[in-house]
């Protein structure tokens, strides 16, 4: 089963869903999403996949959020987030055609 992981290591719930993944036995591909941003095809499938807005995976915690204009549109919203990817809300889990925001980490449970 291919799973990949978009984390923030310094993030607290992002670690427990790897570690999550890790005792069911798996192994996901990590991505680094700070270090290795989505591109904007890349979030809209991310987006596609998790049946969701992009205004829902905004980071509504981070100071960059508050100069957002969270009704502005869906273009637009991920080119904010592809430019600064730390307003991505996290992790995201992705399994085949599968995906779920781990908040909380056993969201993940229902694509495995």
């Amino acid at each position: 089963m291919d799973v990949t992981i978009y984390h923030n290591p310094r993030c607290g719930t992002s670690r427990k869903t790897l570690d999550l993944l890790r005792q069911k036995g798996i192994e996901p591909k990590v991505v680094e999403y700070l270090k290795t941003p989505p591109s904007a095809a890349e979030l809209k499938r991310l987006l596609g996949l998790m049946g969701m807005k992009a205004r829902d995976l905004v980071r509504k915690k981070e100071e960059a959020a508050a100069k957002l204009d969270l009704a502005m549109a869906e273009d637009r919203l991920i080119a904010a987030m592809v430019k600064d990817p730390i307003l991505i809300e996290r992790p995201i889990v992705v399994v085949g055609a599968k995906a779920r925001l781990g908040r909380p980490p056993e969201k993940v449970l229902e694509i495995l």
